[in-house]
């Protein structure tokens, strides 16, 4: 029971971060489809850092180039007002593409790096050895409380997505707090994809995403915008894979129950959620709508 917890845990890291970004970018006001495509430029750049200068520099690398396709979703979306669901699908595919060319170009090989060192590991009694990435996303869940409550910077970020019109009045640079949003989640989107590729894996895998980015939307969703909602949102979708995964290597009722099943528990609570039928979502009021300065 304690390591299918721990194994639950490991599951939800990736989902955990990209959600918690999505937070930061949909509570002002842009929504960012695109988290899947900054988590597969994450986990390669992630890898191709690490494998070249140690684990960390893969963090970093990793991030930024979450940031780099942020930023690409930003200005077309922010300052071009494209569709911004238009701009995730491309910002995706164009991630799909780049990667595997870059992977051609520096090894010769279109789905996979070679093995990466990792960083340590948390030992806990019990428990296979936890990635230190794990602590610190369990520390980005009071953080990004905190830091939407509790801040200026928060506050001004919440407002551009609640009511751009009366914020830019008092003053508030709108197009400034939605492109921090949207950074700050290819940020947390390029670490997630760095997980991925470094601690949870050990090297970029093509495809070793696996749709997470959406899922830390359905994550966020059902976490109803807040950060412990999104917390509590990617612990079920990662005990759902952790049974899935026990489900298939089973016996005995273990393996009568398909896992595919157990995968869909999560997808079809958060249909509840976004039909009423659990509890209503209440998305941010402007969020999706392109803000226009010149009309204010």
């Amino acid at each position: 029971m304690l390591e299918t917890a721990a194994s639950a845990l490991r599951m939800a890291v990736p989902v955990l971060l990209a959600g918690l970004g999505a937070i930061y970018t949909e509570r002002s006001g842009v929504v960012n489809i695109g988290l899947e495509g900054m988590m597969i430029v994450g986990s390669f750049w992630g890898a191709v850092g690490a494998l070249y200068y140690g684990p960390l520099a893969g963090m970093a690398a990793g991030i930024a180039a979450g940031v780099a396709l942020a930023l690409v979703h930003a200005v077309v979306s922010v300052t071009f007002r494209v569709d911004q669901i238009v701009s995730g699908v491309a910002l995706n595919i164009l991630a799909y593409g780049a990667t595997r060319f870059a992977s051609i170009a520096m090894f010769k090989m279109a789905t996979t790096t070679p093995a990466v060192p990792r960083l340590g590991s948390l030992n806990l009694p019990g428990v296979t050895a936890l990635s230190p990435l794990v602590l610190v996303a369990l520390l980005l869940v009071p953080i990004t409380a905190w830091v939407l409550n509790r801040t200026v910077f928060g506050l001004r970020l919440r407002s551009a997505g609640e009511n751009p019109l009366a914020a830019d009045s008092l003053g508030v640079n709108v197009l400034g707090a939605k492109y921090a949003g949207v950074l700050i989640s290819g940020a947390f989107a390029g670490l997630a994809g760095t997980y991925l590729a470094v601690e949870h894996v050990g090297q970029y895998v093509e495809g070793m995403t696996q749709g997470r980015g959406f899922i830390a939307l359905a994550a966020m969703i059902f976490g109803n915008w807040t950060p412990a909602g999104t917390l509590g949102a990617s612990l079920l979708f990662g005990l759902a894979e952790a049974l899935s995964l026990r489900a298939v290597g089973g016996t005995g009722e273990a393996a009568l129950v398909p896992y595919q099943f157990i995968k869909m528990i999560p997808y079809l609570l958060t249909l509840a959620v976004l039909a009423g039928i659990v509890r209503r979502a209440t998305p941010p009021s402007s969020v999706g709508v392109p803000y226009r300065r010149e009309e204010a």
